[in-house]
């Protein structure tokens, strides 16, 4: 049985998993859930995320784990696309549940997250780090015991005047930045595939260019 499954370019792990498995990917878009917040900035990560399973004529579907996944294949790795099904402030329960049914360890999890410290438009990859008041991000640091995940930042820039920055990232976009918002989504998931064939070095500098 073995041999055909060779023939077939299916190899396992030391440990006898399937070695697809022992080197799938989870790539989580952050958002909130509904019609009420799909264009809002915060949901820039669903976005990004949307547009990868779009790319590859999957649909969404449930998860036990209070998400919304894709299996797929994205540049030859496979890859679970996922959106929590929670609100942002506690995503990182789904993205923990995830990362353990599908047995993904941290070094291969990417988070897709809106940036406020980034001007719009330009977008920044990482390793690990703070939340930046990111009450995503501080949850699935929690969730993960630990920050050492992947991010991809996209940059969304900071309110305007006095404006409270929790508004700020619950409106959508301004006109102006729709006009670009296509074309910067699709860059955020080129930056995905990079990083899945190349590596986060790459990524970082073919993306950490002006925008």
């Amino acid at each position: 049985m073995w041999s055909l499954l060779s023939r077939l370019g299916i190899r396992k792990s030391g440990d006898g998993e399937d070695m697809a498995e022992a080197e799938r990917w989870l790539v989580v878009g952050l958002g909130n859930p509904g019609p009420k917040y799909a264009g809002n900035r915060h949901n820039a990560g669903f976005m990004v995320v949307d547009a990868l399973a779009a790319e590859k004529g999957e649909r969404w579907k449930v998860h036990k784990a209070h998400a919304e996944v894709v299996e797929t294949r994205i540049e030859g790795a496979p890859v679970v696309l996922a959106k929590p099904r929670t609100f942002m402030n506690v995503s990182g329960g789904p993205i923990a549940g995830l990362a353990k049914f599908y047995k993904v360890p941290m070094e291969r999890i990417i988070v897709v997250h809106d940036e406020m410290d980034i001007d719009y438009g330009a977008l920044k990859l990482k390793k690990g780090g703070g939340s930046g008041g990111h009450n995503g991000l501080k949850s699935t640091t929690a969730s993960l015991s630990g920050p050492d995940y992947l991010r991809v930042r996209f940059g969304v820039g900071r309110p305007p005047g006095r404006m409270d920055p929790a508004a700020y990232v619950l409106r959508d976009f301004s006109s102006t930045e729709a006009l670009e918002l296509d074309l910067n989504v699709e860059r955020a998931a080129d930056a995905v595939r990079t990083i899945l064939k190349d590596g986060l070095g790459r990524a970082q500098n073919i993306f950490h260019t002006a925008a």
